[in-house]
């Protein structure tokens, strides 16, 4: 297990190109958007006279009060929830695709016989592949969105600087590290719901010859199809079908960040709608990160994941071939 930084750091060099080229692509779109939105205002609009939301620059500066400074924080709030969560939904297909080529390529290309011929035991290569996925891949994504997000608060503060407006009382509503440090808290719990997506996933890359990817996700769908076609034709039992199609959904996207707020809260819809909410309410307080870390779902899955991830393991150790 001491060598498990060693392979983090490999895992991170073989696939930077999904877990940090996808994200600051995607910041990088945004930013130029942000840029191509300020220009064409400056084009298409007298500078002195530039309409937000139907009132020019010069009757904001004349009206805008504290209520409004507030408003902007809550704005800016939002804006940092984005940059986080539109790299997110790139991420889950990153994350899914990794997962089935971690083990599998490895056989594919035949470097599998290299890797085990290196004092690096099975437990630590597929740990160091569920990790990566877990935390060190989330990790970069927020690192890189925070990033992005500081890029586009100068781009905006100098943008109104040009036009006479002080966005400083507006940050000062901001509450950027507040925003920060429960982005950061998500990361440890996405990781316990992801970990059922990323055994099953790694199981079938480590076990079967080929295709994995129609393995790992149509053996779920055969089995919430069987079962409803049993229903159809004997006595219907549509809750049974119900809590099978939950119970796939969360083998095949549990790797989503923020999975764990369920669809009835909105996911990651919320956390933009909540972002500028105060200390006692938002999806995000510490308060209801603790209860959803504490539920018997979550926990029911930790288990069932940490089953998977040992079924792949042993599937590790025992194929080393492929079809191809």
């Amino acid at each position: 297990m001491n060598k498990l930084p060693i392979l983090l750091k490999r895992e991170y060099w073989e696939h930077r190109g999904g877990f940090l080229w996808t994200p600051v692509w995607i910041s990088g779109v945004i930013l130029g958007l942000t840029v191509l939105g300020m220009i064409a205002a400056e084009v298409f609009r007298a500078r002195a006279h530039v309409q937000i939301a139907g009132m020019s620059l010069d009757a904001m500066r004349a009206s805008i009060g504290s209520r409004d400074f507030a408003d902007a924080g809550r704005a800016f709030d939002a804006a940092q929830f984005m940059f986080v969560t539109i790299p997110c939904v790139a991420l889950f297909f990153v994350l899914f695709f990794y997962l089935l080529g971690a083990l599998y390529d490895d056989r594919r290309d035949r470097s599998v016989l290299f890797w085990k011929s290196l004092p690096v035991s099975d437990s630590a290569t597929v740990l160091s592949k569920a990790l990566t996925a877990m935390l060190v891949a989330p990790a970069i994504v927020l690192v890189v969105a925070t990033l992005a997000y500081f890029v586009f608060v100068i781009l905006v503060a100098a943008w109104l600087a040009l036009h006479g407006l002080n966005v400083l009382p507006a940050l000062a509503a901001s509450h950027p590290l507040r925003t920060l440090w429960r982005l950061a808290l998500t990361i440890p719990l996405d990781a316990l719901w992801a970990l059922p997506t990323v055994g099953w996933l790694l199981f079938w890359s480590a076990w079967v010859r080929s295709k994995p990817f129609l393995w790992a996700v149509m053996v779920p769908l055969l089995v919430v199809f069987a079962n409803w076609w049993i229903g159809v034709l004997g006595a219907p039992n549509f809750s049974g079908t119900l809590d099978l199609m939950r119970m796939a959904g969360r083998l095949l996207l549990g790797v989503m960040p923020a999975g764990w707020m369920g669809i009835e809260n909105g996911g990651m819809r919320q956390m933009i709608v909540h972002a500028g909410s105060s200390d006692d309410g938002g999806l995000l307080h510490p308060a209801r990160l603790l209860a959803s870390a504490t539920s018997l779902e979550l926990w029911l899955g930790v288990v069932a994941g940490l089953v998977l991830v040992g079924a792949a393991i042993w599937a590790r150790g025992r194929r080393i071939d492929t079809s191809v």
